[in-house]
């Protein structure tokens, strides 16, 4: 501890003019070295815009305190600045910009999603509503409904058993699902300089670069567990078998191992279609 302390203090008499606030540093540092943000971003994956609000110690504008931490720790590695450092200075103007308990948090995925039901379990519901509106007028008119007046139970049941087979002759007269989709996957780069990286299931790539905008990469169907890596997967178009399906995300963020395969993804967005963020 006495070290490091030693350390500072003859910093800070070497370099008087040292900027204050991690992210000035940081912006100081990448100058005197002669890097640009482009070449920062392209070599540590981390978006522009990010970049600039850590320079500017705008660390609430970064999804979440992990990213403010994370990325802040690899661009001091980039620049050759003390991680542990960075990444302390960073934690103590996060305390001082945001009061506790009040800094975003990432929203990846919507909480407690409710299973949504199928349009056939949705007619029984109806079907089985109408039985119980139907009972309970009954009942109650058989409070105040002299005996002789009261519907014959026969013909009530066979209303109740046409209403029924209706209900199940609607449910068999919906359309079938779309088929299936097949074929090759492809990723369409949709803007200009999109990093990505494939590889496969024991982590041998199989293409990493910065894709121009309309590039395009098959992901070869020879290939064992083909994964993702990338920090813009709404900037990349899926196709199978010449058919479109969603995107991974529609934000950008740091996805990495995702599988890529047909069934994968066909099974993701299956997944994503039968969850919904409660009200």
């Amino acid at each position: 501890m006495a070290g490091n302390q030693m350390t500072e203090e003859v910093e800070r008499e070497d370099n008087p003019a040292q900027p204050e606030g991690i992210g000035p540093q940081l912006r100081a540092t990448r100058e005197a070295r002669g890097l640009s943000l482009d070449q920062v971003a392209a070599e540590t994956r981390i978006p522009v815009r990010h970049l600039e609000a850590i320079e500017q110690g705008d660390f609430a504008a970064l999804p979440a305190r992990t990213y403010a931490v994370g990325f802040s720790k690899t661009y001091a590695k980039l620049v050759g600045l003390d991680q542990e450092d960075v990444v302390a200075m960073v934690r103590a103007e996060l305390e001082a910009q945001e009061p506790e308990g009040t800094y975003r948090t990432a929203s990846f995925e919507p909480g407690d999603p409710a299973r949504v039901p199928s349009s056939r379990l949705g007619l029984f519901a109806i079907f089985a509503l109408v039985l119980l509106l139907v009972g309970g007028f009954f009942f109650m008119r058989t409070l105040f409904t002299p005996a002789a007046e009261l519907p014959s139970l026969v013909a009530q049941e066979e209303a109740a058993e046409q209403e029924r087979q209706a209900a199940l002759a609607a449910a068999e007269q919906e359309p079938e699902a779309e088929a299936t989709p097949a074929g090759p996957v492809v990723f369409t780069s949709l803007e200009e300089g999109i990093w990505v990286k494939f590889y496969d299931a024991e982590g041998r790539q199989l293409m990493q670069k910065l894709m121009a905008e309309g590039e395009s990469y098959t992901v070869p169907a020879d290939v064992e567990g083909p994964q993702i890596w990338t920090g813009r997967p709404d900037a990349l178009a899926i196709t199978i078998g010449g058919q479109e399906v969603p995107k991974l995300a529609e934000d950008d963020m740091v996805m990495r191992d995702i599988p890529v395969t047909a069934s994968a993804l066909l099974a993701r967005n299956e997944e994503a279609e039968g969850a919904s963020p409660t009200s």
